[in-house]
């Protein structure tokens, strides 16, 4: 009820200013203050005619010609406000009716707002802090459906356990042969070989939630023995069997992904997804923006990525900018430089080098982030060319003029390289 009476309130008071306008341009008045005024500036402007002749700055002559003009341009503003002000005092009924009708016309759009609010608003709806928005994504987190759940769901809705919609024919003989190795696991429950195999052989069939039946006998049979790749199939298939949602059952298997390797990609792309989905745009975005920088570019999660990352920042209310397309990740390098251990001291230089010369050359075209430029000095004072990491440092001083942290970064690889002291 405080919320209509305040509405109702505001709404009144932008009403009146509309009416009260309306009313004003109605009667004439505007029309007579402008005459007044433009009086005013031709009386000052005589005055200074006056000023300037007894100054000497003008000849009596020019003078006499300026008093003539102004003085003819007062008479006609005269004329002007007292026409306006007869205008006032006579009735003129066409822009009244005018008048009324904007005032009309304007209680009825405060009305329609009135309406279309009550109809598709939220009159009542409480204020949601931050803290009880987050509360409300761990509950919904916490008890969102089960595997089985969704795998039902789907089925009651035509799906076939979990078969992918739009799926291709299957090629008969391919099906006669799947079928004929589930009977043999039926006999055979203890084949890892096996489940393997059905594993795959139901994916490529699209049947998904067999898939991830038979691969979780696969972790089972494995125990301790499974690796992150095996747990990260398993949450795969379920993800596909529900339809790209993540569920609590998949989630344990992204875990145990996890745990036994904390950089596994696939993984960490569906926690970032499972986050999203559960009204949580801050987590999902801390997660796939570094997944993003690590990920070689034709990793199948980077186009979804980008797609989804400046969404996911302004969600969070983080700025953010999408590195350029194509760009080699920081691990794709720290595996360069691995390689250079199995080369010969001139093959060495030469990668080096070529690798140094590679990066100043995107840095010039596109630039980069204050640890690639201290990177690039670095570089150069190992190489010994010490002036071109000068160079280096004297334009990263105007890059990063305005970043205090970063330019402190870039001064220390400086000191580092020997350019500055």
């Amino acid at each position: 009820m405080t919320f209509w009476i305040a509405a109702g309130v505001m709404a009144l008071m932008v009403l009146g200013v509309i009416v009260a306008s309306f009313l004003r341009a109605g009667a004439g008045g505007a029309d007579e203050a402008a005459a007044e005024h433009d009086m005013q500036v031709y009386r000052d402007q005589l005055r200074e005619v006056e000023r300037d002749r007894a100054r000497g700055i003008i000849a009596e002559a020019e003078a006499g010609r300026l008093r003539t003009e102004v003085a003819r341009r007062l008479l006609a503003a005269d004329r002007d406000a007292r026409a306006g002000g007869a205008a006032a005092q006579t009735p003129r009924q066409t822009p009244r009716a005018a008048v009324w009708a904007g005032a009309g016309l304007s209680a009825a759009a405060v009305g329609v707002a009135f309406w279309t609010y009550a109809s598709i608003g939220a009159p009542g709806y409480p204020d949601r802090p931050l803290a009880q928005r987050i509360a409300a994504a761990e509950e919904r987190h916490a008890n969102r459906p089960s595997q089985a759940e969704i795998e039902a769901e789907a089925s009651a809705a035509g799906a076939d356990g979990g078969l992918q919609d739009g799926a291709p024919q299957a090629d008969p003989e391919h099906e006669e042969l799947v079928e004929q190795l589930r009977a043999a696991l039926e006999n055979r429950p203890d084949d890892l070989q096996g489940h393997q195999l059905l594993a795959r052989n139901e994916a490529a069939l699209g049947n998904f939630g067999a898939a991830h039946r038979a691969q979780a006998r696969v972790v089972e049979l494995r125990g301790d023995d499974a690796t992150a790749e095996d747990y990260a199939d398993l949450a795969d298939l379920k993800i596909m069997a529900a339809g790209g949602y993540v569920s609590p059952e998949a989630e344990a298997a992204l875990e145990g992904a996890l745990r036994r390797d904390q950089g596994n990609q696939r993984a960490r792309y569906y926690v970032g997804l499972m986050y999203a989905q559960n009204d949580r745009p801050d987590r999902a975005f801390r997660i796939w923006r570094v997944l993003l920088e690590q990920s070689e570019p034709d990793a199948p999660w980077v186009q979804p990525l980008r797609q989804e990352l400046p969404r996911l920042a302004q969600m969070a209310g983080e700025r953010y900018e999408l590195p350029p397309e194509g760009q080699r990740p920081a691990r794709a390098q720290m595996q360069d430089m691995d390689a250079l251990e199995e080369m010969s001291p001139e093959e060495r230089v030469e990668m080096i080098e070529g690798m140094v010369e590679s990066l100043a050359q995107r840095l010039a075209s596109e630039g980069g982030e204050a640890r690639d430029w201290a990177q690039l000095i670095t570089a150069y004072g190992e190489l010994g060319e010490q002036e071109r990491a000068a160079a280096i440092w004297q334009e990263a001083q105007q890059v990063f003029e305005a970043s205090p942290e970063d330019l402190e970064m870039i001064r220390q690889a400086a000191i580092g390289a020997g350019v500055i002291e």
